[in-house]
């Protein structure tokens, strides 16, 4: 499972509320508040740049499945000219977040269908977007954090 915002922001507030047992404290307290406060700043980030991340990647997704849908639909059973021509109309966070696993899917078997041709353009193009992807979901951690 990767982590959510709302799931994190829940881990957070359960982490602040429950009590600590006398011995909690200290170097434990402190490494403790430590890590509350890291998250913080990653879910800052993560709901700074999330939702427009996700549309974009949904959006970079479903262009590659509409220029591909020629070339490899029938071995995907059309699923590609189909995904190609949806778009995203519930902008909630969970709702990016279940088209993006279904069209990660998709590009995973593309892929797959991709590589058994030894088509090298489109895997290139396929990797090329795997970077892109990963560049526009990064979280980076705070200056004052990193060690």
């Amino acid at each position: 499972m990767t982590p959510n915002l709302p799931d994190i922001l829940l881990g957070q507030s359960l982490a602040l509320a429950a009590p600590q047992p006398p011995e909690a404290s200290g170097d434990y307290m402190a490494g403790r508040l430590g890590m509350i406060a890291l998250l913080c700043a990653l879910a800052a980030q993560e709901a700074e740049r999330g939702i427009a991340a996700r549309l974009w990647e949904n959006q970079a997704l479903r262009d590659l499945f509409a220029r591909a849908a020629g070339a490899y639909d029938e071995p995907l059973a059309g699923a590609l000219a189909s995904a190609g021509a949806r778009a995203d109309e519930d902008v909630a966070l969970s709702a990016l977040d279940l088209a993006n696993a279904e069209l990660r899917r998709l590009l995973i078997a593309l892929h797959e269908a991709v590589e058994a041709r030894g088509d090298a353009g489109l895997d290139a193009e396929i990797l090329t977007l795997y970077r892109a992807m990963a560049h526009a979901r990064r979280l980076e951690l705070p200056a004052a954090m990193s060690g």
